[in-house]
This record gives C-alpha cells, sequence and structure tokens, in this order.
C-alpha cells in the first residue's frame, strides 16, 4: 500500500543535505569544549553551525542557544526568564494563551503550582487569534515578569500579530517569547523587525535531525538556568554539544531559508486544493481556524467531521494509508478534546470529532486526490460506529 504521509507539522522528512551534513561532522572525533585539537575542530563545527543560523535569522551568533528542540527551549525561556525577573520582590505575573503548545502550558502551570506565579490566559477569537487589547489592559496594569505567545498555533495554524504583541512589550519593557516551532520554514520570521527577548526554534519541524534546536535569545537578557553542569552555552546552557546535529540543523535552517518564498506558495495552492476537495466529499466537513490565506500557515488544515470520534477516524484513515494526527504529536493517543478549540468556543463533540491534515516538502495534489478517495467512507463509517 502506497502511504501518503499529511502529518508534517508533527514532523518531516530529514533533508538529504541535511543527513549529508550529519555524516560529515558526524566522522570528527572530539568534545567541543576539549582544548586539544580534535576538541577544537568539533568546537568550529558547532560555531560555524551557530554562524549560519544566526545569518539566517538577521540575528548575533551569540544569540544562538543550541539545545535539545522546542520543549526544552520553551522551559529554559519561560523558567530562566521568569526566575530572572522575579528574583528579589520582581513581577511574578506571566501572559499566555489558552492555546499554546503544551511545551509552553505546562512550564507556565508549574510556575503557577510551584513558585507562586500568577497566570493570565489571553481570549482568542473564533480562528484562535489572540486579544491584543486585553493584552495591552494588562500591560498598562503593570507588574507582567513575561509575555509568551506563540508565532503560529500548531493545530489550527492561526498566525498570531507577534510583530503588535513585541511591539507593546517592548514599550512597556516586558520580555517577550514566542514559540516559532510551527513557523520557522513555512513563513518569513523577520526576527529583526520583531524585536523579541526569546524565540524558540526546532530542527526536524523544517526537515533537520530529531533531538536538536535552539533558543534565539537577546544576549543583554538576562536567564537563570533550568539544567546546571558545564554552563557550555554562555552558562544558560549545559550539556555536551553534538556537533553532527547543529551541523545539520543548519543546513535544513540554509534550505528553508532560502526557499521559503515558493514552499509557502506551493503549499498555499495545495492547502486550498485540499480544503475545497474535503468540503466538496464531505459538506458536513467544518473547517477551524482562518480561511486559508495571510492569517493561516500555507502548510495547515484542521477539520471538525461533526458525529464521528477524531481517534476513530484518525485509525480508519490509517487502514487506508494515510498518516494525519488529531493534533499536537504531543498529546495523540489522549482522548480529550482538543483544548485549542475549546479556547475557541468549539463545542466539545465537535472538538473531538476533529483532524489535522499537515503538508510538505513532496506533498502534492495527488496525495488530496487520495484522501478524498477514501475520506467519505471513512467517515460514514467513523459515524456508524461513534452512534452504536
Amino acid at each position: 500500500m502506497t502511504r501518503i504521509y499529511l502529518d508534517h507539522a508533527a514532523t518531516t522528512h530529514l533533508r538529504p543535505e541535511a543527513a549529508q551534513a550529519w555524516i560529515v561532522a558526524g566522522q570528527h572525533v572530539g568534545n567541543a569544549s576539549s582544548l586539544h585539537t580534535s576538541g577544537r575542530s568539533a568546537r568550529r563545527i558547532v560555531e560555524q553551525a551557530r554562524e549560519s543560523i544566526a545569518e539566517d535569522l538577521g540575528v548575533r551568533p551569540s544569540a544562538v542557544i543550541f539545545t535539545a528542540g522546542g520543549t526544552e527551549s520553551n522551559n529554559l525561556a519561560i523558567k530562566g526568564i521568569f526566575w530572572a525577573r522575579s528574583a528579589d520582590g520582581g513581577p511574578r505575573h506571566i501572559v499566555t494563551s489558552a492555546i499554546e503548545h503544551h511545551a509552553v502550558l505546562d512550564p507556565v502551570l508549574w510556575l503557577r503550582d510551584h513558585q507562586d506565579a500568577e497566570i493570565t490566559f489571553l481570549d482568542v477569537d473564533s480562528t484562535g487569534k489572540v486579544s491584543v487589547d486585553q493584552l495591552r489592559s494588562l500591560l498598562q496594569a503593570g507588574d507582567i515578569a513575561l509575555v509568551s505567545i506563540m508565532w503560529a498555533n500548531n493545530e489550527i495554524g492561526t498566525i498570531q500579530p507577534v510583530q503588535e504583541i513585541s511591539a507593546l512589550c517592548q514599550e512597556f519593557g516586558v520580555p517577550f517569547h514566542t514559540d516559532a516551532v510551527q513557523a520557522f520554514g513555512q513563513i518569513n520570521l523577520d526576527l529583526v523587525g520583531l524585536k523579541a527577548t526569546a524565540v524558540t526554534l526546532s530542527s526536524h519541524k523544517i526537515g533537520g535531525p530529531v533531538g536538536v534546536g535552539a533558543l534565539i535569545i537577546d544576549p543583554h537578557e538576562k536567564v537563570v538556568p533550568v539544567t546546571h553542569g558545564g554552563g557550555q552555552e554562555r552558562e544558560i546552557r549545559s550539556g555536551t554539544l553534538d556537533p553532527a546535529s547543529v551541523s545539520a540543523f543548519a543546513a535544513a535552517s540554509r534550505l528553508v531559508t532560502l526557499s521559503v518564498d515558493a514552499h509557502a506558495q506551493e503549499m498555499r495552492d495545495i492547502q486550498q486544493y485540499l480544503v475545497s476537495s474535503v468540503e466538496a466529499c464531505v459538506p458536513e466537513a467544518r473547517l477551524n481556524g482562518p480561511a486559508p490565506g495571510v492569517a493561516r500557515l500555507p502548510n495547515n488544515i484542521h477539520f471538525s467531521f461533526p458525529g464521528c470520534e477524531g481517534d476513530s477516524l484518525l485509525m480508519l484513515l490509517d487502514a487506508a494509508g494515510i498518516d494525519c494526527s488529531t493534533g499536537s504529536a504531543c498529546t495523540a493517543g489522549i482522548p480529550e478534546p482538543s483544548h485549542v478549540l475549546l479556547a475557541m468556543g468549539v463545542d466539545q463533540k465537535i472538538a473531538r470529532a476533529s483532524l489535522r491534515f499537515s503538508l510538505g516538502r513532496g506533498s502534492s495534489k495527488e496525495d488530496v486526490d487520495h484522501l478524498v478517495t477514501v475520506l467519505p467512507n471513512a467517515v460514514e463509517r467513523a459515524v456508524r460506529a461513534g452512534s452504536v
């Protein structure tokens, strides 16, 4: 059976160029913290990767902190900035949104439960866009330690007004962190214009290896480490650096940076084709999030299929050769309605009847054609199963 992969938001194919960079760098022996010749060779690979990623993003190399991925970067930004800001009687209030990835929500809730942080969740509208007016009111009231709002939502693809949010935070002198894991490689990330305090990135979402990412953070921002050890990354993050992985990450970063506009246009074309095709073959299907266009990631499509259980429909499509998702891969398999859809005011039953289709390099309209040949029958069977 030919499989159709429509879950690129969870992870995407390793780019051949990234794999080759990993192989080449992996031939070198040496700890990048060692002072001997082999160690300096390993350090050179790391620093070349750092400089390459910094050039792609328009930031200084010293702003690039390598981590084990998006989850670690989010924890480091949120906990590290909060601890630094709240020390000695500083502000303890964090502002975020109810539709964040759990790699943001869970650290925030942990700080609330264990560190007496005060949390405010910004409201979102029916498309998943946060309320900038509510944020402005909170900032005017003062005593905010950190604002953390994702660049684009991982489930429904909503692109947030991060430029406006960052400008507000700058006006009131409050650090702003954004999880850009889903946005990187799909849309242009103007970090120079954004001027965010911290930005989270992940390698495996853009065709690099799993297990490596970065936190792009203002070198002047004080951050308390989450882990302690050798302090290899500017005393902010400890752990032996992996030259092969960061080299492969840099190769993938360069590829997506050079091709982002053409990639976005190609994805938007297939995205619109998928939306119209699904709506034609399953008229009751309901698109969640913004309509395809500038307000939505070009690779994201998220539908609810009333009367179905999303998990049942996913397994029926899986049996028919279609890989997709009920939402975030980090919570897949947990039979709970999407917290993102619930925050948008979607009914629980509808929220449980939802699937995400996400496109990537290699996706085609032929993939969509295959999907719509099996989708109506799968929906019908899922509805029958749900009515028993």
